[in-house]
């Protein structure tokens, strides 16, 4: 399991003992500008890679890794395709959401949602023949490779909830705003299939990969 809240409870850089206050006060300003009009494109991901790489990547700080390790890999291949953008901008969401003090527990940050619908209890995941919607900002890595895992043993991909698909796999980076979010609209389309009998399982990250990888 992808330590991942470990990582960025360990950050010198969102808290009152970071690095540079100045840089941090900046990559917030930075995200919020990027998501100010609800979308990422290829223009703006790779000048803030840039920009990371020449302010914040020398400090190893696990919050900026992650950040730039994802943009690393969505721009290595030369093409920024919409579920990339997509993740992309479900990441600076949260990064604009932050206090640039120590976060208090009312205040917006990384961390699991604690009132998605999931299903409970937690249902059986099978991979073969059965269709999946990955939504959210996955811990375990790009949402591409999650897709991945599910195609290499037999499943299916789906771009957006309906009748014809099995689970919807929420991300474990969020924050308790989920209604109002780019992602909680695939959430609420897969409580109303539930509700109206739809056999559409609604499970969070940490139960995909417990099943996968044990």
């Amino acid at each position: 399991m992808s330590d991942l809240h470990n990582e960025f409870t360990q950050s010198r850089f969102f808290n009152q003992t970071r690095m540079d206050r100045r840089s941090a006060d900046a990559l917030v300003g930075l995200a919020a500008g990027i998501v100010a009009d609800g979308t990422v494109n290829h223009a703006e991901a790779k000048f803030l890679h840039s920009w990371l790489e020449a302010n914040l990547a020398h400090l190893d700080d696990p919050v900026v890794n992650l950040l730039y390790r994802r943009l690393n890999l969505m721009l290595a291949d030369g093409v920024f395709d919409s579920d990339e953008a997509s993740e992309l901008l479900g990441m600076l969401h949260s990064f604009a959401g932050l206090s640039i003090a120590k976060p208090l527990p009312t205040e917006h940050t990384f961390t699991a949602p604690n009132d998605l619908p999931l299903c409970m209890p937690a249902p059986e995941l099978i991979c073969a023949a059965r269709s999946f919607v990955f939504t959210g900002v996955m811990a375990f890595g790009p949402r591409k490779e999650c897709q991945q895992i599910v195609l290499d043993r037999g499943g299916e991909i789906a771009k957006n909830v309906s009748k014809k698909v099995h689970y919807l796999v929420i991300g474990s980076v969020g924050n308790e705003q989920w209604r109002h979010s780019s992602y909680g609209l695939k959430i609420m389309k897969a409580v109303e299939l539930r509700e109206a009998g739809v056999p559409i399982a609604i499970v969070g990250e940490e139960h995909w990969q417990a099943a996968i990888f044990n």
